[in-house]
């Protein structure tokens, strides 16, 4: 029997919110607020920012957001530079020590989450496998879905 778009909907957004909270507990050994990790993983993939679009993408105001790329920034991880396309604006980039800690989180994370994958039968894992690339279509729709929304 086929699913409707909103059983779906339902059913896989519970999935995802268990997945989530098992993600984030496979990165015990390089502790990190979930804001902190994504907005490195947004300045990762997307590159330089501008502090009020990363307010903007990770859901915080745009004080809270000052204060933790300071923070970020006070560790290495992330710098502040001139916009070349307007000087009095600042963007912020992450540095090779944060790209280099992203590296380790996500091969930590891959490791943990590998002695997971190998506990399940080989046919759900080969629907995992079947389902990445709607996944990551999904996950690639986020940001102009929510901004319709």
């Amino acid at each position: 029997m086929e699913k409707s778009a909103e059983e779906l909907a339902g059913d896989l957004g519970a999935v995802l919110e268990r997945l989530v909270a098992l993600i984030r507990s496979l990165n015990t050994d390089n502790p990190m607020s979930r804001t902190s990790s994504g907005t490195l993983a947004t300045l990762e993939r997307s590159g330089p920012s501008r502090l009020t679009a990363l307010a903007t993408r990770e859901g915080v105001t745009q004080p809270a957001m000052t204060q933790l790329v300071s923070r970020l920034e006070d560790t290495g991880l992330v710098r502040r530079e001139p916009d070349p396309s307007d000087g009095r604006v600042v963007r912020v980039v992450i540095t090779d020590d944060g790209l280099a800690l992203m590296a380790r989180r996500r091969a930590e994370r891959a490791g943990r989450l590998a002695s997971l994958l190998d506990q399940l039968p080989m046919d759900q894992r080969q629907i995992l496998i079947d389902s990445l690339p709607a996944l990551s279509a999904l996950a690639d729709t986020r940001l102009s879905a929510a901004a319709a929304v």
